[in-house]
């Protein structure tokens, strides 16, 4: 008697975790360089209509397929809402209300456990005993990572509340996504996805900014950076693990961000990792692989 090999997956596609953690992590560098020359939600109204620009003459040019119903469009935009204008537009406010990046990393980095206990109920997955002890190892390890920062108690309680603002929009975004947007094409769904949160940040701006730029090659950089690999290459790949797995293994990926964010601006800027960093980092990395691991039948 003979067996069928399990398929293995192509080198691509189990590279794309990774990728998207380093991607996702870049993002709070390119805001600690770009935030000090534009406030937050006038920074992310030109990156939104810039991104909105490229994914329209991406969609164009491959003639890709638009939604077919005003429902459609409406699901399409409002995780749009969630996952970019309130995400981010939270991240950026705390980090520009004095927050430190790590410490609003951590604060979003809550988001696996509040997915995991959602996702049951609301998408009807299953999450394992071993799942949840890999999500509280991760939810531990982050902690160790940055708790240093977080003892400083530097930022505003207004900054503290746009991460927690912050952490709920992108837990509801991943749920939303994969519950309403499955059949969602990348360029045309990115299209409506951006402009909803770019019409937000607009209101927003007028409402509560200055709308003031300093166009200095560091904020065109950032700027640059922030369009390209983040809001095309990582919300992509975001939008393709959500497609591909469980709502709570895809959000685990978001524990390795903060100490994936912490090795790069020691890169970068050259902030030092103490003994306890790395411990935090290897424990969280154990958290998301115990998560991630497939389950045996």
């Amino acid at each position: 008697m003979t067996t069928t090999p399990t398929a293995r997956p192509s080198p691509w596609i189990a590279a794309v975790p990774g990728l998207f953690v380093f991607l996702w992590s870049t993002g709070f560098i390119g805001g600690k360089l770009g935030l000090p020359h534009a406030e937050p939600f006038t920074f992310l109204a030109i990156r939104f209509a810039i991104v909105a620009a490229i994914l329209l003459a991406m969609a164009l040019a491959a003639g890709a397929a638009w939604p077919r119903s005003a429902g459609e469009i409406g699901h399409i935009a409002i995780a749009g809402l969630l996952v970019h204008g309130v995400y981010l537009g939270g991240v950026f406010a705390s980090i520009h209300e004095g927050v430190s990046a790590g410490v609003s990393a951590i604060i979003v980095s809550i988001q696996p456990l509040l997915t995991a206990a959602l996702a049951g109920p609301l998408l009807g997955e299953r999450v394992t005993l071993r799942a949840w002890i890999g999500l509280v190892m991760g939810l531990a390890g982050v902690a160790l990572v940055v708790w240093t920062k977080v003892a400083i108690g530097e930022g505003s309680d207004l900054g503290y509340l746009f991460s927690v603002l912050a952490l709920l929009g992108m837990t509801a975004g991943t749920l939303y996504q994969k519950r309403f947007c499955g059949a969602m094409d990348v360029r045309t769904g990115g299209i409506i996805q951006f402009l909803a949160a770019w019409a937000a940040m607009v209101l927003l701006a007028l409402a509560f900014e200055t709308r003031v730029v300093a166009w200095t090659p560091s904020f065109l950089f950032a700027l640059g950076w922030l369009v390209l690999a983040l809001s095309i290459g990582a919300i992509s790949l975001l939008i393709f693990l959500i497609k591909k797995g469980e709502a709570y293994r895809v959000a685990t990926l978001f524990y390795l961000v903060p100490p994936s964010t912490a090795i790069i601006a020691w890169l970068l800027f050259d902030e030092t990792l103490g003994p306890l960093a790395l411990v935090g980092m290897a424990v969280a990395a154990a958290g998301v692989a115990l998560v991630n691991l497939p389950v045996r039948r």
